[in-house]
């Protein structure tokens, strides 16, 4: 059988595709939002709401997601959950009415919770520790271009054809990438495909350490899931992460899901001029990347892995609060500009934080322990919504940027102790 060179970045590239579908499909309700809600008459209290619903499965799917991915594999799991997706996508173009609208983007969000507790595993099935960060950078930067690239996608489609079509397009994709998926993917210990070279690679750096821990496992008596979700939450650093994510990815959800309706309300940008979103997400893009670079070099030179996920991430919480004064800013330029600075930094604060998980998380429970985790990123993005709303009927959408402002840096507080956390920590 044919070796495939650097087979472990071939998986990346296919984890980041996975990413590109997925931010895609959740970005489009934001993007067509004006145009959605004049055909079906839906307010902006029914439009969070909407939002509410997909992220209120995500919380769900988040929760259980994690659990499947430990049991049925990465390879099994992450193909179920891109079918499961992408289906509801394709009906949401469909919808006749607020009820269907939420119905399909509440299905949605049960398949998509999983394409982020499965892709951390293979990162680490199939990375090193100084490898991790660009690995997540990678697939991360695929969330960020799928965000970029569906303002594109809704001008191509929704222009000529109406907002309908646009859902249709990314099924087809999906369905390619299926395929491509379940013919690559396999546990780095039996893929047919790796190369000498780079199994002996990964054995110096990586399979010793999996293999030790399979043997535990199999050792040890088996744990009931009550069990090990009891002796996951009593783990400190579990709930510091949690409320981190609580905390800081409500300011990536108000980008995908309110900044649209921002300028549209506030500087009266239509709907083929929202395709400028695309700047702030192109920022988001190198926030991934260069983050991830930047704490690979750190622990090259002798940084331990969760001390240069932090420091990377204490920048980012100096930059965010920038978010303060787009309320000031009197062109929509400007106001792009400052949010590409936030973008760039929470993206920079988001993927040294995966990889923090994956640091100081044993690899057997690591699909239950980051969906625990980013609980706390859906439960921030509801109360979220819900503020949102509150705020332009009782005060203004600048208030929204003001409170933005704060989140980070009260989080780097809560999470900064585990700079010193051992990197082979066990739960």
């Amino acid at each position: 059988m044919r070796k495939i060179p650097h087979l472990r970045w071939l998986i990346a590239f296919a984890l980041f595709v996975a990413a590109v579908l997925n931010y895609i499909d959740r970005s489009l309700l934001g993007l067509l939002a004006p145009s959605i809600q004049k055909e079906l008459a839906i307010s902006d209290g029914d439009y969070a709401s909407i939002v509410n619903y997909f992220l209120i499965a995500y919380t769900l799917a988040y929760l259980g997601s994690g659990f499947i991915v430990d049991k049925l594999g990465v390879r099994l799991s992450f193909a179920l959950f891109v079918s499961w997706w992408s289906i509801s996508n394709a009906l949401t173009g469909f919808a006749q009415s607020f009820r269907q609208l939420s119905i399909f983007r509440f299905m949605l969000g049960l398949g998509e919770a999983g394409g982020f507790t499965a892709s951390p595993k293979a990162v680490a099935e199939w990375f090193p520790p100084a490898e991790r960060g660009i690995a997540v950078g990678i697939y991360s930067v695929g969330g960020a271009v799928g965000a970029t690239l569906a303002p594109l996608l809704v001008t191509l489609i929704a222009t000529d054809y109406g907002w309908r079509w646009v859902f249709a397009a990314t099924p087809i994709l999906a369905a390619l990438w299926l395929i491509f998926w379940l013919w690559l993917y396999r546990n780095p210990l039996e893929h047919p495909r790796i190369t000498e070279k780079e199994k002996a690679y990964l054995s110096t750096h990586l399979l010793a350490a999996q293999a030790e821990a399979t043997a535990a496992a199999a050792a040890g008596p088996a744990k009931s899931v009550g069990a090990t979700l009891k002796h996951i939450f009593s783990q400190p650093f579990i709930w510091r992460l949690m409320v981190a994510r609580m905390l800081t990815d409500p300011v990536w959800y108000f980008y995908q899901f309110w900044m649209p309706k921002y300028l549209h309300s506030e500087h009266k940008v239509d709907q083929t001029g929202l395709s400028i979103m695309w700047l702030i997400f192109l920022a988001a893009d190198i926030g991934f990347l260069l983050s991830g670079f930047l704490s690979g070099r750190m622990i090259k030179r002798g940084t331990t892995p969760p001390a240069a996920r932090l420091w990377i991430m204490l920048v980012s919480a100096c930059l965010v609060p920038v978010s303060f004064f787009v309320p000031s800013m009197q062109t929509v330029p400007a106001v792009i500009a400052i949010g590409m600075l936030v973008a760039y930094a929470h993206t920079a604060w988001l993927g040294n934080l995966t990889s923090l998980v994956m640091d100081i998380t044993p690899k057997p429970i690591l699909g239950t322990a980051f969906g625990i985790i980013a609980c706390g990123s859906t439960l921030g993005g509801i109360f979220m919504n819900k503020g949102v709303v509150w705020f332009i009927e009782n005060l203004t959408f600048n208030h929204c940027f003001y409170v933005m402002a704060a989140a980070h840096p009260v989080a780097i507080f809560i999470i900064w102790g585990l700079r010193k956390q051992a990197a082979s920590h066990s739960v």
